[in-house]
């Protein structure tokens, strides 16, 4: 407000004694506005068609409406109007009455002092720029509050970063009553290709009327904000450029326009405008960041999946036909890579070479050390003579101890050979859980026999050492190799049938599997056995794997 909007405000007078309202009239009329009224009705009559005034002054006792009255009828409408009350000391009973009420400022008693009545007329117009200031500030505050509200609401909604860009040019085109709009992303100070844009859809733009380029040029290089009119066919046409910034990091660059209107932007939207830009640049680092992230999830994700097209190429893929037997093989991460995995070798002297292994972990690491552990075993049973199973263990835990013990890894291995001809079993046992061999002629009341022979994982000792363990397999015997994934995954009791006690309640509603509880699953299968079929009944009963599972079976015919 300048100095003389503030010496120039509106005072109405109002006073049904012509000599008052002109004495009224001459004290104010060189330093305000003065409207003159000798009725009330004539005064909000002059309301209606001036608008609000920062001071009324009007006399109590007047025909048809008293002073009181009238200034009751323009509290509601002019609530920041100061009202002084001219009255004699017959009214003091109507004179409470307004004051308590809230319709009058001051009032002052006939004849008035015009020294005092100046006196207090400035007090009047002092408070009506306090109370005028302190709505403007109100209103703004209450006006950006909904702009960020708005603006937050919008961003709230928003699905991704695109469609959170398009959604603030949108919303702040269409507050601020934009004729265009447009926001441009940018990274390390170059405009990206993209664009978000909006468009009054009262207003038809001419064609090449907008063309902010310069504008977003400047601010590119300054990172503030710039304000440019220009004349495009005889109508004013106005630029506002911000930078949207964080942390000194400029992410976005907002044109607005106003095509047809003659006043540029106010200060009072400038600020606005940067504050709600401000909040939209935070709001676009974290949806830019997210969308980083989510970018590097899928291509994290993209990478596990060769990754685990490569491991499962490293596995068997097809098993080979072993006369007087038959192989089967099931491996299933529990993540897009684990550290399971199984061989099957057949030696061209003849001899069958079966291994099931677990790495400790999960995840890439595992995965990494797995197709090292499968390497190093394959070089060793390609030799023309193959040594002893213990003695491939040891040679194994030479090949890999150093890196494992350097990234507190560890393998559990059980490699076993198998010699067609006589149906000898040779078998080392690293840490792994015992392998198990049964015949078909078993009941359920016997016990399988368990492979106990075992020495420590691979990894652990600089030095493996360990004995094999032999037997003869006979005809209907299967040997069946696996991984802790499976004997340790968790399933309800009811899976179970020894679980029940006495009563035929179950103790408790979910445990271990364990080797025990993987026998009786065995017993309870169809034959001829199908892994695929057990490890899908288990799967089903454990729907979250926690670990990988590997299992292979060797059936001797």
């Amino acid at each position: 407000m300048t100095q003389t909007e503030v010496e120039r405000l509106k005072l109405m007078v109002v006073d049904d004694e012509p000599d008052n309202l002109d004495l009224l009239y001459r004290t104010f009329r060189r330093d305000f506005q003065v409207y003159k009224a000798n009725n009330a009705r004539g005064a909000l009559a002059i309301l209606e068609k001036e608008g609000e005034m920062a001071v009324i002054i009007s006399d109590q006792r007047m025909p048809e409406m008293n002073g009181t009255e009238f200034l009751s009828q323009t509290v509601e409408r002019f609530p920041d109007t100061i009202r002084i009350l001219l009255t004699g000391f017959t009214d003091v009973e109507d004179l409470v009455d307004a004051i308590n009420s809230g319709q009058v400022f001051k009032y002052i008693t006939k004849p008035w002092n015009p020294e005092r009545l100046k006196v207090l007329v400035e007090q009047a117009t002092e408070t009506y720029r306090i109370v005028k200031k302190r709505t403007q500030e109100l209103s703004r505050a209450l006006r950006r509050e909904s702009l960020f509200n708005a603006v937050t609401t919008a961003i709230r909604e928003s699905l991704d970063y695109e469609s959170m860009l398009q959604k603030i040019v949108a919303t702040i085109g269409q507050t601020f009553d934009a004729t265009c709009c447009l926001l441009k992303p940018v990274e390390d100070d170059l405009l990206l290709p993209n664009e978000f844009s909006y468009q009054n859809p009262v207003f038809h733009t001419p064609d090449n009327a907008f063309d902010p380029s310069f504008l977003i040029e400047k601010v590119l290089a300054t990172h503030e904000c710039q304000i440019y009119q220009e004349i495009y066919d005889d109508k004013s046409c106005n630029y506002l450029v911000v930078p949207l910034s964080y942390q000194q990091d400029l992410l976005a660059v907002l044109a607005l326009y106003q095509w047809g209107q003659d006043e540029p932007w106010h200060d009072e939207e400038i600020q606005l405008i940067t504050g709600v830009a401000e909040q939209a640049a935070l709001a676009v680092s974290q949806a830019k960041l997210y969308q980083c992230l989510q970018e590097k999830q899928e291509q994290i994700k993209a990478e596990l999946e060769v990754a685990r097209q490569i491991q499962n190429n490293l596995l068997r893929q097809t098993l080979p036909d072993i006369k007087g037997g038959k192989l089967q093989a099931c491996c299933y991460p529990a993540r897009e890579v684990g550290g399971d995995f199984f061989e099957v070798f057949v030696h061209p002297k003849g001899d069958l070479w079966l291994a099931v292994g677990d790495v400790s972990g999960k995840g890439v690491p595992a995965a990494l050390f797995m197709a090292s552990a499968i390497s190093v075993l394959r070089r060793e049973l390609s030799q023309e003579t193959p040594a002893d199973p213990n003695v491939v263990i040891h040679n194994l835990n030479n090949a890999l101890c150093t890196d494992l013990i350097s990234n507190n890894c560890f393998i559990t291995l059980v490699l076993a050979c198998f010699t067609p001809t006589t149906r000898d079993l040779v078998y080392a046992n690293a840490g792994h859980i015992y392998p198990m061999v049964w015949s078909q002629q078993a009941t359920k009341a016997e016990e399988p026999n368990y492979l106990k022979v075992r020495g420590i994982p691979i990894g652990i000792l600089p030095e493996w050492q360990a004995q094999s363990g032999r037997l003869v397999l006979s005809p209907g015997d299967t040997l069946l190799l696996a991984s802790d994934g499976i004997t340790e995954a968790m399933v309800s009791n009811k899976f179970l049938s020894a679980a029940k006690t006495v009563d035929g309640v179950f103790p408790v509603s979910r445990s271990m599997l364990k080797q025990d509880g993987l026998w009786q699953i065995l017993q309870d299968e169809p034959q001829p056995l199908s892994l695929n079929h057990l490890l899908a009944c288990i799967q089903a009963d454990n729907p979250v794997q926690e670990d990988d599972q590997t299992i292979l079976s060797l059936e001797v015919l």
